[in-house]
């Protein structure tokens, strides 16, 4: 209720996308049905097999591990208990095909437990006991549902005995004080006397002490329960699965907040029966079991956004568990102020006993002043913030090395308000998870770096915000599965073998085996400080780079299994080198930030297999046209690795073309995707420039910086023809297939440049080579684009790729592509050339490298096909 009705379906209370399903529910019994019989033979000894059969998972749905004792409660709990388990097994042997026998079974079953109902509860706790053991031997692990179920038994229990021990109270103090009018009632007819032979008024003290003793247990089985909620809630900014329903947390609240009243009833009423220091203790202790629950069911249900940028809106909501019970309906609602604090702050706040005072706020948010509200038929008391906007953030000293994007801080939500009848004030403080403020779009990335490695390697009741510096890659591989799941929303994780080149890349080893990681650990510099070997970003900046990309392009194609994806260059050799020719994968650019690249056999002019990788696509290029379709357009790509034939695999991911004309008359154009390679070098002409580098213009943004090694040879990137600007001429291999009616459109091109023909498809030389200085975490937020199957539905997510085997892995290339320059660089190149071709011959020029990537065209791509209004 509350907030959560205003949740959009599939997300959770931060806008994070949630995981697409639920894993299949499974209890203990579902475990322990699927094994051998035989091994569980000694466990039904006292207890027949075919009646454990019968009462199924019902068994492991009640307390029989917490019923530990003989007292009073105990055996009350134990008779209800085998009349429930008679009722279950008749319930069960009038099914059909159950014989009559069994009836005779549970007849005897009864007549024997009936004088000793305990000893049926400590036959079930060894049968459940021996059962959760045989079930860790064989599986590993207990099912999540059974220790959920085990701790909500738990605390029911607890629950139940301090409802019997407060009757247990009541009715001792009614009998100390008929005994002090009459003198004549017998307490042994009440309740059991004290082994020690103490008398009435020490039982009562004694009593009270150890039931409120209880509640203690029980508030601290709350406030664990909470702190689990907390973390959760944290676990699903990464993708976890999260349950924020507060109901049956608050429901806890209340009901222990009834014992507490019932329990100072209970000691302001025995009076002169205590003695003045026993009373004032019990009065302490409840008085602090009372402020405990109060502040500590005061929560952030709507948590703000992790990474928060200034000058943009968010909201953020809290709710008070225990306000129905404290707040009522009163006239003018308390307000709840929201403040921004930084990491040392927040430790002042945590450290401090009791809540302090006002904090000074290190950052000005406007409209963070709310009153709460009572919503869901007034059973629930929260405070929205709808609008809130922090317009400028202090920034504290910085540790180290320590960047803008590493500096954390969180949101204080506070408020005061008047506790019962006294009007005692009490303060609520809740400091929300923490946060990284932005100023700018580019900083987004190492900040979601930042939170992601907070979320997933933090502990409950930590010191604000201390998170460990290097975990086990275990854990990491775990953390990179879960985010990449629920980033792109499939069911379909990472696999080993795509952990062991993710291995390979962030700890720079070529270790040709998963067990080789399995005990290491990865540091926060190697996730996102250090820069990967030969390349111009980190290991988070590529990772999240592959995430952007498959979430807005590639979303289906990754749930159908056919992107492999995560594979080195060598390796694919490897694969496919003794494959027919045609045979292709598809794998994420291994030196380009969110790239995905196609590799393929083909024969050489001698005849020998050679591999060839397709220039990498990016997401503004699969907006332009399909990953599927571009397959489809490339006839010599055959059969998807290993055997696939192509349409079989990408018939559902291939645009429907329309034939004839449209609606309007049109005839319609088609967009198709041709492949460049081994082409002679044309003869500049001497207008040319000096240099011109075959770069993609379109490649890498202007803020990515690549670093290459003195010793590397540089790989070009043959660009695709879409990416080439309008004043450039056309090359002659691109073929147009347009309009009959229509005449090929002349682009304005500068008078100087009609008879120039830039030569894209040679390797920059490397004389008078324009380097870009390497900056430190240097990345770009990707410009949202839809791609074409973004919508499409998941169709086949049980599908495999067959024939990836774990083979002989290698290292990763080490020879980094130039970075694309901008256009203004390509301008300058220009007009530098241009002063130099008077001066210096053309006819000296080194020989280029050869491109290792086909060169991909795009015909008609130069033109422009939006509407224009002069038609």
């Amino acid at each position: 209720m509350a907030l959560q009705c205003l949740l959009k379906e599939g997300e959770d209370s931060r806008g994070v996308a949630k995981m697409p399903s639920k894993p299949q529910i499974m209890s203990l019994w579902g475990l322990v049905s699927q094994m051998p019989p035989e091994k569980l033979q000694r466990l039904y000894v006292d207890f027949p097999h075919h009646l454990r059969h019968l009462l199924g998972d019902w068994l492991e749905n009640q307390p029989w591990e917490f019923l530990v004792g003989s007292d009073a409660f105990c055996c009350n709990m134990a008779s209800t208990l085998l009349s429930a388990t008679v009722q279950h097994l008749q319930a069960s042997a009038r099914k059909p095909g159950e014989g009559s026998t069994i009836l005779q079974h549970i007849n005897t079953l009864e007549s024997i437990y009936q004088r000793d109902p305990l000893k049926l509860v400590a036959i079930f706790r060894q049968i459940l006991q021996g059962e959760k053991k045989a079930v860790m031997e064989q599986f590993r692990h207990l099912p999540m549902s059974f220790h959920w179920k085990q701790e909500e038994l738990k605390f029911n229990t607890a629950l139940q005995r301090l409802r019997h021990r407060v009757g247990e109270s009541r009715l001792l103090r009614e009998a100390l004080q008929q005994k002090a009018e009459a003198g004549q009632v017998s307490l042994h007819s009440l309740i059991e006397t004290p082994a020690n032979g103490t008398g009435s008024s020490e039982a009562l003290a004694t009593l009270l002490q150890e039931t409120v003793g209880e509640l203690e247990t029980a508030q601290a089985l709350v406030l664990k329960r909470i702190q689990i909620w907390k973390r959760q809630q944290q676990l699903a900014g990464n993708g976890a699965p999260f349950d924020e329903n507060l109901t049956q947390l608050q429901e806890r609240c209340e009901s222990l907040v009834d014992i507490y009243f019932q329990l100072q009833q209970e000691v302001g009423a025995a009076g002169g029966e205590l003695e003045p220091k026993t009373r004032a203790t019990l009065i302490s202790r409840l008085d602090e079991v009372l402020q405990t629950l109060v502040t500590s069911s005061f929560l952030v249900e709507k948590q703000p956004p992790q990474v928060l940028k200034t000058q943009t809106k968010f909201q953020a909501g809290v709710r008070f568990l225990l306000g129905p019970r404290f707040l009522g309906t009163p006239a003018k609602f308390p307000l709840v102020r929201a403040d921004m604090v930084t990491e040392k702050q927040a430790r002042e706040l945590s450290s401090t006993q009791g809540p302090g005072a006002g904090v000074e706020s290190t950052g000005e948010i406007t409209n963070n002043t709310v009153p709460f509200e009572n919503m869901g038929s007034g059973n629930c008391c929260s405070a929205l913030f709808k609008n809130l906007l922090l317009k400028k953030i202090k920034r504290c000293e910085r540790k180290g090395t320590e960047s803008v994007t590493e500096e954390k801080c969180a949101v204080l939500f506070s408020t005061t308000f008047m506790l019962g009848p006294n009007k005692l004030p009490i303060q609520l403080q809740a400091l929300s998870l923490p946060l990284v403020v932005i100023v700018h779009g580019n900083q987004d990335n190492n900040a979601k770096a930042t939170i992601l490695w907070d979320n997933a390697f933090s502990e409950m009741d930590r010191v604000p915000f201390v998170v460990a510096e290097r975990v086990p890659w275990e854990k990491m591989c775990e953390t990179l599965n879960l985010k990449f799941m629920a980033e792109v929303g499939t069911n379909q994780g990472l696999l080993p073998e795509h952990f062991l080149f993710l291995a390979q890349k962030i700890f720079n080893d070529n270790s040709l085996s998963i067990e080789a990681f399995q005990h290491r650990s990865v540091s926060w510099s190697q996730f996102n400080k250090e820069i990967l070997l030969g390349r111009g970003f980190t290991f988070w900046q590529w990772f999240d780079g592959v995430l952007d990309l498959t979430k807005r392009c590639l979303k289906s194609y990754w749930s159908d299994r056919l992107i492999i994806g995560f594979i080195s260059k060598q390796y694919v050799t490897n694969l496919l080198l003794n494959e027919p020719d045609g045979t292709f994968l598809l794998r994420f650019s291994d030196s380009e930030i969110g790239g995905i690249t196609i590799a393929h056999v083909i024969r050489g002019q001698d005849g020998s297999p050679q591999i060839e990788n397709i220039q990498p696509f990016s997401a503004k290029d699969l907006s332009i046209r399909s990953l599927g379709d571009r397959i489809r357009d490339l006839a010599q790509l055959k059969n998807l690795y290993p055997k696939k034939p192509k349409d079989e695999a990408f018939r559902s991911h291939y645009k429907h073309e329309q034939i004839g004309k449209d609606g309007r008359g049109y005839v319609p154009a088609t967009i198709k995707m041709t492949v460049e390679r081994d082409q002679p070098l044309s003869t500049p002409e001497p207008q040319m420039p000096t240099m011109v580098p075959s770069y993609d213009l379109r490649m890498a943004p202007d803020s990515m910086n690549m670093q290459l090694s003195p010793d590397m040879v540089p790989q070009v990137y043959p660009p695709h023809s879409h990416s080439i600007p309008s004043f450039q001429a056309l090359p002659r291999e691109e073929s147009v297939n347009v309009l009959p009616a229509f005449q090929e459109p002349r682009l304005p091109m500068p008078s100087n440049l009609n008879q120039m023909s830039l030569p894209f498809d040679q390797p920059h030389p490397h004389r008078g080579l324009l380097l870009c200085q390497p900056q430190e975490h240097a990345i770009s937020s990707p410009e949202p684009l839809l791609c074409p199957d973004v919508t499409m539905e998941d169709s086949c997510l049980s599908q495999q790729v067959g024939g990836f085997p774990q083979g002989t892995w290698v290292g990763d290339d080490m020879f980094p592509p130039l970075l694309p320059p901008t256009e203004q660089d390509l301008t300058k190149l220009i007009l530098e050339g241009q002063a130099e071709s008077g001066r210096e011959s053309l006819g000296a020029q080194p020989l280029p490298q050869p491109s290792p990537y086909g060169q991909s065209v795009i015909s008609m791509s130069h033109l422009d096909l939006r509407p224009n209004p002069s038609w």
